[in-house]
């Protein structure tokens, strides 16, 4: 806490890419293509592994707030290629974290029989995939953002029959879905590690956050700048895939 006494607070990363890059000591390796199966993953969840998580929580940002719980699904396909991890583009209408790359889900209502329902409900509101075409794998560690929420990352296998054509996707929330290799997103070499610093107070204050751009047409300008708190529940979920 700065010495005036004021609690900190982070000002707001308009453009996380002008964030400058910071230095991986040693990148950790990428996971092999064996281990990125539907069954593997399974089997991770029902022989847990120890492993420890990299980012848990950003709650100092929170000033008095209390705790909101969240619930969000990691959404995983089984294509002919290999796993996909599928995300959604958030409106840009939307009042917070507009136009972000974001996984489907939102609050746990009082409705909900746990987290787990809470992101089926989310998931299938959102974008029209129903809770029925969803396997439950497994849960992440919670995770807390800086705006209060503490999120419980659900790990789900979606039906490979869904195509995103098909999907029905609520307008004032989701702009778009759009699927990244699952391959891709487990590989370091592709986790850039950012670091944002300002200061109040008279003191320097830094903090560090994933971005994972993604482009789906290497020849193509268009890119998904995945980063924030779905970046770093992606890193965490590479961190138990990799645990031996």
């Amino acid at each position: 806490m700065p010495r005036s006494g004021v609690p900190m607070k982070r000002p707001p990363i308009l453009d996380p890419r002008g964030v400058p890059l910071a230095p991986e000591k040693e990148p950790a390796p990428a996971l092999p293509v064996h281990r990125l199966t539907a069954q593997e993953v399974r089997l991770r969840f029902a022989e847990p592994r120890h492993w420890q998580p990299e980012f848990l929580d950003d709650s100092y940002r929170i000033e008095g707030a209390g705790e909101r719980p969240a619930a969000v699904l990691i959404p995983l396909i089984e294509r002919p290629a290999g796993l996909t991890l599928l995300l959604t583009l958030r409106s840009e209408a939307l009042l917070k974290h507009s136009g972000q790359v974001a996984f489907p889900g939102g609050r746990v209502d009082d409705t909900d029989t746990d987290a787990v329902a809470a992101a089926l409900r989310e998931t299938q509101e959102e974008i029209g995939i129903e809770p029925q075409a969803i396997e439950v794998l497994g849960a992440l560690p919670r995770y807390r953002t800086g705006t209060g929420y503490v999120i419980t990352p659900v790990v789900g296998l979606v039906d490979a029959a869904m195509e995103l054509q098909a999907l029905r996707l609520e307008p004032a929330e989701v702009a778009e879905v759009f699927e990244v290799p699952l391959s891709f997103l487990m590989d370091p070499a592709n986790h850039q590690r950012r670091l944002f610093s300002w200061r109040q107070d008279q003191m320097h204050f830094e903090r560090t956050f994933f971005s994972m751009p993604w482009r789906p047409d290497p020849s193509l300008e268009r890119e998904y700048f995945i980063w924030g708190a779905t970046a770093a529940m992606l890193r965490n979920f590479y961190r138990f895939l990799a645990a031996e």
